[in-house]
């Protein structure tokens, strides 16, 4: 088998790769063909240290993470190798699997024996946990009598929540991606056996289940091995899992539910009927991304018409300016239209991911460049925030705005993220390049040097570019014979003043600056067709093209749909969207207030982070001295760094969208008890604040997602508590305090019951008062009690069986 061939981009089809041996020519697949990121050398100033610290540190530190929380010692404890039980949550197998795909990449491009070694002993512990039958799923092997939450009773009874597919199909992808790196067999052959028996399992049968994952990522993974087996029953399975959603007339163990559960899971009608996205972000874009696989393969146009649909509502109405999607941090999920919150944006690091792979595909489906818009502005911006320089630390959510409460985290109990960032940034070099019969696609600017196959033979290409600092980038050409073929290089839509590929947001002025392309230093004719202008020549060794990209400070309002950036404006410079970071900016810049038509200059500095380019300017500091006074305004400077880049250097504010309109503008106010005081709390959820609770934010609403929250999520039905120390001793007699409640599609309710405690000589004692503790949503619950002069008050809150619950604002008088 010749690997080269074999390695047509393992990551591009969602971490897949096309088999040229086992499909014939006239196999139905992308019309636009990938080019192997194992043919494209980087040699790019900006990329080269992000992959080289992704080779050299994230893989191994996810490696080790997984060693830590047990992860990897589930498969010794199933296969029989250890004593033990099951540790962690039952999806923890598939955060194993990405590393390992991770790792292959690794190995494909950098040879490793080590890495090799250690991979093949992590295949002997995942082949000594498969059951005889193919079956793997950890926690359910080690005891089935004493399951994690949300696994099913018995084998596949519970797809809706066991995730029991979903990590199947990343252990699918992983072995596809370790046989086309080493030629190895063990690893793959463990994937086939699982293949086999879902394959026998699940299906259009009379005795087959016909129940789809809760979570979509096997069909992904089916395609893959589809492609390196030749097998059709995969191929024909995956499609199986995408046409059952929607269809409970027909579906056996159990329907997924009404209203905001089958939403959640994409489940609410068959796949060829969606044309919004919904649910939760990462099941969505995965089966997206999934279908479009299918679609390829299959020539099946009901899923490309559905997929373009729900792509336009995307990019016209849940996309952030970063490129992030999904912005309800309740269920990790897409939003209502035009809902584009910036403080409680969730933007999971996963969706990032997922949206490159979606755009890449529906690139590959109809060859023009606004797919690859949105996937360049997802890469440096939405991306490329969620891991750190150093390659150790993530976000998990990664929000437009923070009260200093946000920071990247060196692991979390559901650890998707960081897996997810060791699998993905190997396969970037194979995003550059794409082709067509004998066309040529350049797509993203990154100094490389590549060799590309060609219908009339082998083209050598080398870009020298500076990008994103710089936008000036030179093409050498180096055909294996002097050829005529057409070069398609992309002019991004934010070179011609278009931010995103619909009106979602729009630059407040144009850029009269004009994009030239030369060829050997004559002018060649912009005629700009699909995003791309198309040269074709015949073509020999040397020739030169030289892109000319102006990057002018751009200025970038929202659509008045979004009431979230009413009165607000962003800056980027062009694929970098900017944000003002407290570091930089006299320690707060959520006060900020800056004019429309403010002058920026720019420098890079290649000393601070790593080198980054940076705006400075003028705003306005807006604070209030005193409760009813007048909003004081100070003049000062304002520096504005590179989205990705925040959170280097300490915790503190953050904001991207920045006030020009003064009545949207939050000035600083004086301290009160409540803020001044050091805030605990029995149990926080990694994506909330327990700043929350003392940030003077008032809430308009119990379900308000425009400010900070503390909640307790996922624990439900239990005692909780949160406490105020205060910084000395405080004459107190009464409370605020607003709670969080997004029923009725949320899991957070107004709890059951509290009460209110001081502490008094160490002791906590309950305050007295008169009357029950109120407990209401959609205003502030008060109560006044008996002075007392204390150092601290503790909230003790009931929470409503089945139920979590959460605080908004908690103020102390």
């Amino acid at each position: 088998m010749k690997k080269t061939i074999l390695l047509i981009s393992l990551i591009i089809f969602g971490f897949s790769c096309t088999d040229k041996s086992t499909q014939s020519n006239d196999k139905k697949d992308y019309p636009v063909k990938p080019v192997p990121f194992t043919d494209v050398q980087l040699t790019d100033n900006f990329w080269v240290p992000r992959l080289e610290t992704n080779r050299d540190v994230t893989i191994k530190y996810d490696f080790d993470k997984c060693e830590e929380t047990s992860r990897i010692d589930n498969f010794a404890v199933a296969g029989g190798l250890e004593e033990g039980k099951f540790v962690g949550i039952r999806y923890n197998d598939s955060g194993v699997f990405k590393v390992m795909e991770g790792a292959a990449y690794s190995l494909t491009i950098n040879p490793n024996p080590e890495l090799d070694q250690y991979l093949d002993s992590l295949i002997a512990l995942v082949a000594a946990a498969q059951e005889d039958d193919g079956y793997l799923y950890t926690c359910r092997t080690i005891n089935p009598d004493s399951l994690p939450r949300n696994t099913g009773a018995t084998k596949w009874s519970q797809l809706k929540d066991s995730h029991e597919l979903y990590n199947i199909g990343h252990m699918y992808e992983a072995a596809v991606a370790h046989y086309l790196a080493t030629g190895k067999r063990n690893f793959l052959d463990i994937a086939i056996k699982s293949a086999n028996l879902v394959n026998e399992l699940f299906g259009p049968g009379e005795n087959q289940f016909k129940d789809p994952p809760g979570h979509q990522e096997i069909e992904i993974g089916l395609a893959k091995l589809y492609r390196v087996t030749g097998e059709q029953k995969y191929l024909d399975l995956a499609k199986f899992f995408l046409d059952m959603r929607g269809r409970s007339d027909i579906r056996q163990l159990y329907v997924y539910g009404k209203g905001s559960d089958s939403l959640y899971t994409q489940d609410h009608k068959p796949v060829i009927e969606q044309d919004e996205a919904v649910g939760h972000a990462v099941r969505a874009v995965y089966m997206y991304s999934g279908m479009a696989d299918i679609a390829a393969l299959t020539d099946n146009v009901e899923y490309i018409n559905a997929i373009d649909k729900i792509w336009d509502n995307v990019v016209s109405k849940k996309l952030y300016i970063t490129g992030g999607i999904g912005s309800n941090p309740n269920g990790e999920a897409f939003g209502e239209n035009y809902s584009l919150p910036n403080l409680s944006a969730y933007n999971e690091t996963c969706a990032a991911i997922a949206n490159i792979l979606w755009n890449y595909r529906l690139f590959l489906l109809h060859g023009e460049a606004k797919y690859i818009d949105v996937l360049e502005r997802t890469l440096y911006n939405g991306f490329l925030s969620g891991v750190s320089l150093d390659g150790n630390t993530f976000f998990y959510p990664n929000p437009l705005e923070s009260d200093g409460s946000h920071r990247r985290k060196p692991w979390f109990a559901c650890s998707c993220c960081p897996t997810n960032v060791a699998r993905f940034l190997p396969s970037l070099p194979g995003y550059i390049y794409a082709h067509k019969d004998n066309e040529l696609f350049v797509n993203l600017f990154i100094a490389d040097k590549a060799k590309i196959e060609l219908q009339d033979g082998n083209v050598e290409i080398i870009q020298e570019t500076n990008y994103p600092w710089d936008g000036d980038v030179k093409i050498i050409i180096n055909p294996e014979k002097e050829s005529k073929f057409k070069i398609n290089i992309r002019i991004p839509g934010w070179a011609q003043n278009q931010p995103v590929p619909s009106d979602l947001y729009k630059y407040l002025s144009d850029n009269d600056d004009k994009v030239s392309i030369k060829v050997n230093g004559e002018n060649y004719p912009l005629n700009i067709n699909n995003g791309y202008v198309q040269i074709d020549r015949d073509w020999k060794k040397g020739d030169v093209m030289e892109l000319h990209l102006p990057m002018k400070i751009r200025k970038i309002l929202a659509s008045e749909n979004v009431k979230a950036d009413i009165g607000r404006i962003a800056f980027e410079r062009g694929p970098i969207v900017f944000c003002a970071e407290w570091v930089d900016n006299d320690n707060k810049v959520r006060n900020l207030l800056i004019d429309k038509n403010v002058e920026l200059n720019y420098e890079f500095q290649p000393d601070l982070l790593n080198g980054i380019g940076v705006l400075t300017g003028k705003a306005t500091a807006l604070s209030i001295a005193k409760k009813d006074a007048p909003v004081i305004k100070t003049q000062k400077p304002v520096t504005l760094i590179p989205y990705y880049s925040w959170a280097h250097r300490g915790d503190g504010e953050m904001i991207v969208w920045i006030p020009y309109d003064e009545s949207v503008a939050s000035p600083t106010t004086p301290p009160t008890i409540a803020s001044n005081s050091k805030v605990t709390a029995s149990h926080c959820h990694y994506s909330d604040k327990i700043a929350a609770v003392n940030d003077k934010k008032n809430p308009k609403n119990s379900n308000d997602h425009d400010v900070s929250r503390l909640t307790f999520w996922n624990h439900k039905g239990t005692d909780e508590w949160v406490q105020y120390d205060f910084k000395k001793p405080e004459k107190v007699s009464s409370i605020d305090i607003y709670w969080f409640d997004d029923g009725p599609n949320g899991g957070c309710r107004i709890p059951e019951s509290w009460k209110l405690f001081y502490k008094k000589n160490e002791e906590w004692k309950e305050v007295v008062k008169h009357g029950k503790y109120p407990v209401e949503k959609d205003k502030f619950n008060t109560i006044v009690f008996s002075s007392v002069t204390t150092t601290g008050l503790r909230l003790e809150i009931k929470l409503q069986e089945k139920y979590s619950a959460g605080i908004l604002e908690w103020k102390v008088k």
